[in-house]
């Protein structure tokens, strides 16, 4: 079994925080005090940062050094945009390419989201975590992994962007009809119907962005 790096543990851990907003836009990111918070030497922090930078996550601000990027409505919109020609691409591929009983899995499971939401915790994590299961089906049909490679490191964004947001089981329902049209367009092998699907639900999400409070003085929860 491979050892994980240092390096890899702390690109992993300030990814989750910079997504969760943990560490929230425009922290400063100080070699010494990250790899004292993180317990590794200023080598894996540096690593780490690099990569960050190299994924729109992290950039230098004079006088400040490395801080963590802004989220403006501005950006989202520009990120829906490749989000769309991304995924909906992707949708016609897993059409084409896709394993049934995956994908008939999550056909049940996004019949039974009402159960999900009702036993779920405050965080949501039980149907965030069936949409992460939704993004590995996707991913493992297209079968391509250049394509895979951009929405993997898109999502990061997405993410971001989601907290942006309000939060209410009403949106989260919508979404969960919008991703269950998405698989079922997919498991009768419809490219252009499971394409379209997408679009609807993008198009409704970044509705729900556009429709957020800009003032909010904390970030929202995130919505799909």
């Amino acid at each position: 079994m491979a050892v994980e790096r240092a390096s890899d543990r702390a690109y992993a851990t300030l990814k989750a925080e910079i997504v969760g907003w943990d560490l929230t836009p425009g922290t400063v990111l100080g070699e010494v005090e990250q790899a004292a918070r993180l317990g590794v030497s200023r080598t894996p922090v540096r690593e780490a940062l690099a990569r960050l930078t190299a994924d729109g996550l992290v950039a230098q601000q004079a006088g400040r050094g490395l801080v963590v990027t802004q989220v403006s409505l501005d950006d989202v919109v520009l990120l829906y945009e490749l989000r769309t020609a991304l995924e909906t691409h992707a949708a016609r591929l897993a059409a084409a390419r896709r394993d049934e009983q995956t994908f008939r899995e999550l056909e049940t499971e996004f019949s039974r989201v009402t159960d999900v939401l009702a036993s779920d915790d405050a965080d949501r994590h039980g149907y965030y975590d069936l949409v992460e299961r939704f993004d590995d089906a996707i991913d493992s049909a297209v079968g391509n992994p250049y394509l895979v490679t951009d929405l993997q490191g898109l999502r990061s964004h997405v993410a971001r962007a989601r907290r942006l947001s309000r939060r209410s089981d009403e949106r989260l329902t919508q979404a969960a009809s919008e991703h269950l049209a998405i698989v079922r367009a997919i498991l009768d092998g419809d490219g252009e119907l499971a394409a379209h699907a997408t679009h609807v639900h993008l198009s409704n999400a970044l509705r729900n962005i556009r429709a957020t409070d800009p003032e909010a003085d904390t970030p929202p929860a995130r919505v799909s």
